[in-house]
């Protein structure tokens, strides 16, 4: 199965990199590349993705405005935010328009794929970077994040190998080879991990068998 993606980016150089990366990679594919929003729902028809990659400041209508649209028109299409800004106002913007993850152009093309693995597995991918000024935002809101009182999540032998393998860096596909199961194994496997540890994303479930001690 490829992942179909479309590329929402003003920057011409970067456009194309990330079209070379995408193509390049093996379960990946770009159906589009585009230098504005201005023409969003013509344009996510025309290519048919199943994520969009969407860069935040576009010339005319904003990269927020543009998610908003996606979001209302085509509420199955993922949309992943990349952008070089990480200030509070255009993540959380970002957020609420109904983006499935927020990512910055200085990660590396590994993370960048990660990220739209992620989202278009159900997943809510952010940076480090990012997620850090998430919760600094819950702590100015003075929001209580509470550690849950269980520390047996019943996850399954065959779960906490795969969790292992996420936490080496592994992503879907190399877990699949690894583990000698197919793609779509993987990722029921993972879904079942994320609803176990009540997490949403590859970060969050690393940084809880972290902190949990469950590898």
């Amino acid at each position: 199965m490829e992942i179909n993606v479309a590329i929402f980016e003003d920057n011409k150089l970067i456009r194309e990199a990330l079209q070379t990366i995408i193509n390049g990679t093996s379960g990946f594919r770009c159906t589009g590349t585009f230098a504005n929003v201005n023409q969003v729902e013509a344009d996510v028809l025309f290519s048919k993705p199943d994520v969009v990659l969407m860069d935040i400041e576009m010339p005319g209508r904003s990269g927020i405005e543009a998610t908003k649209i996606i979001k209302a028109k085509f509420p199955d299409i993922k949309v992943l935010i990349q952008t070089v800004f990480n200030d509070n106002d255009k993540i959380f913007n970002a957020l609420c328009a109904g983006a499935s993850g927020y990512i910055l152009k200085t990660d590396s093309p590994m993370k960048q794929l990660q990220a739209l693995e992620e989202v278009f597995n159900g997943g809510a991918s952010m940076s480090s970077a990012i997620a850090h000024k998430v919760l600094q935002f819950f702590v100015r809101q003075n929001v209580i994040l509470v550690q849950p009182q269980e520390t047996d999540f019943n996850l399954s032998a065959r779960e906490k190998e795969i969790l292992s393998l996420m936490v080496d860096g592994n992503n879907y596909r190399n877990i699949a080879d690894k583990a000698f199961i197919s793609y779509e194994t993987v990722r029921t496997h993972i879904k079942h991990i994320y609803k176990k540890l009540h997490v949403a994303s590859r970060s969050e479930a690393i940084m809880k068998a972290k902190q949990q001690g469950l590898l």
